[in-house]
């Protein structure tokens, strides 16, 4: 049996051989798989959908979609790829999202039905925390649904409609409105224009907890 080697000299190996993955390699991928879990969470968040309705569109079971969500459980092609389909992004969206100074929040947006999320926590998270901007015309009708959650909307610019239950209300900078997801909910731009606004979601109906309250003024 012949056996080629590559050698400048007797016994010389050749420095040009390519050299294998080093750690940073690896650390490259671990950050970009640890953020999968944070963008399935807001393109479900984002697209009103519960863990029992993403696998029903997808085959895959809902502990499987929980585990991925925390990032307890590794994510792999074959999981990721129907995920992709269901929410109509690219596996370049799930993957490959740039981070900030902590590894595990990333500021890349995702886009569906008009609104664009922008997760500002990791997944870990009991209460998670998003930035959400509303196109102008985007959302024309209501279109109310259920989940299970817990939600505050914090309006900073524009004027949002929000329709809960029987109330339909306009809210515009600086107001706020918080609810059980339960109760059938939908909100969008109440004039056609842009609107931005922060979100607080818990996705096991967590409350936030008020530590300090300010004194009423005399």
């Amino acid at each position: 049996m012949r056996h080629d080697h590559d050698h400048d000299g007797p016994g010389t190996p050749r420095a040009d051989r390519a050299a294998p993955p080093g750690p940073a390699a690896g650390d490259d991928l671990a950050a970009a798989l640890g953020t999968v879990g944070v963008r399935l969470r807001t393109l479900r968040s984002g697209a009103g959908l519960t863990l029992a309705q993403v696998a029903g569109r997808t085959g895959i079971s809902v502990s499987t979609l929980s585990r991925l969500e925390s990032g307890s459980r590794r994510p792999t092609l074959e999981l990721l790829l129907p995920l992709a389909r269901a929410y109509g992004v690219t596996l370049d969206d799930l993957v490959d999202a740039p981070t900030t100074g902590d590894p595990r929040v990333h500021l890349r947006p995702v886009t569906t039905d008009g609104m664009t999320s922008i997760a500002l926590t990791s997944g870990a998270t009991e209460i998670g925390a998003y930035k959400l901007v509303l196109e102008a015309g985007s959302r024309p009708a209501p279109d109310p649904r259920t989940h299970d959650g817990y939600e505050w909307l914090y309006v900073l610019t524009g004027r949002l409609r929000l329709v809960l239950g029987h109330h339909d209300v306009v809210m515009g900078p600086g107001e706020a409105a918080e609810f059980d997801t339960r109760v059938p909910h939908w909100f969008g731009p109440a004039d056609g224009g842009a609107v931005e606004l922060l979100s607080l979601f818990g996705e096991q109906g967590q409350r936030a907890h008020t530590r300090v309250r300010p004194r009423a003024r005399e």
